[in-house]
């Protein structure tokens, strides 16, 4: 069986439950590969996100976060903290990660959706109707931009 065929089941999780899975592949992602510092991986909108995991034969290979915030237009989601274990990336677990939250989005009635995208990722966005906007600017020594969906 090639990658590519191996199925990838996505389950959305409480902080509770998802914490290990989610924080093993972030340290590896974000920390070990991209150089974040480690105080900044762990933040206090993780307790009452939502949390989309990835998995294929039962290894968590993916995770992304949903943060639901009030703001001006009503709720507004702010995805966040979405990282694919190098070997599975191009092999759409993002695409199957950042769909889980958008629909997850739709259930909660949020009609805008915000991130902070890594520069090197904005088209992978984009193919999902997120605009970036505004200047770029650095996180964590990453050159990131804004983005936002309207749905």
């Amino acid at each position: 069986m090639t990658h590519s065929q191996i199925p990838i089941v996505i389950l959305i999780k409480a902080w509770q439950d998802a914490r290990l899975d989610a924080y093993s592949v972030r340290k590896r992602v974000f920390i070990d590969e991209q150089g974040v510092p480690e105080e900044m991986e762990i933040d206090e909108f993780d307790l009452n996100a939502k949390h989309a995991l990835a998995y294929a034969d039962s290894e968590c290979n993916g995770t992304a976060r949903l943060v639901t915030l009030t703001g001006s237009v009503g709720s507004i989601g702010r995805i966040g903290r979405m990282a694919v274990l190098p070997k599975h990336r191009g092999h759409g677990v993002g695409k199957q990660l950042l769909g889980a939250l958008l629909k997850a989005c739709q259930s909660q009635g949020i009609k805008q959706i915000e991130l902070h995208a890594q520069v090197t990722v904005i088209s992978f966005y984009e193919q999902f109707g997120f605009i970036a906007q505004g200047d770029v600017y650095d996180e964590a020594g990453i050159p990131h931009r804004d983005m936002i969906l309207r749905i």
